[in-house]
């Protein structure tokens, strides 16, 4: 199964972001950093950060290997950590999934830059949802 060739939602096109990459338990996303998505100090906004956090590490727990098997989910618990400032020209989001049963999954999420900065980390808890 390959959804990176999916058409994004209309509210990952309007934020830029686009997945890079998808397997079992993981997922990679990747946002130019434009004008619109900064804050008053001209810095990504943590919006934008937690948007980021939660999309990739929803999505990092509903592979299924199966193209006809198209699992969606739902957020239920959103942490983040803002730690540094972005200084490159895209936020590069990396989640793992970390746990959890049939109806329920764990992830974690990392976001640099692509200077290597680190910018922000993020845990959460989502639910897949029933078609």
């Amino acid at each position: 199964m390959n959804d990176i060739t999916d058409p994004p939602s209309p509210f990952a096109q309007h934020l830029g972001y686009e997945l890079v990459a998808w397997r079992e338990d993981y997922a990679r996303y990747e946002m130019p950093i434009r004008p619109f998505l900064e804050n008053r100090q001209g810095i990504p906004h943590g919006g934008a950060i937690a948007t980021l956090l939660d999309s990739t590490m929803g999505l990092c727990g509903l592979w299924s290997g199966d193209a006809a098997e198209r699992r969606m989910g739902l957020t239920l618990s959103l942490n983040v950590q803002y730690i540094g400032q972005a200084k490159g020209t895209k936020l590069i989001c990396e989640a793992r999934k970390t746990g959890g049963g049939r109806t329920t999954f764990f992830a974690e999420g990392e976001i640099t830059d692509d200077t290597g900065q680190l910018v922000a980390k993020g845990t959460g808890v989502f639910r897949h949802r029933r078609s």
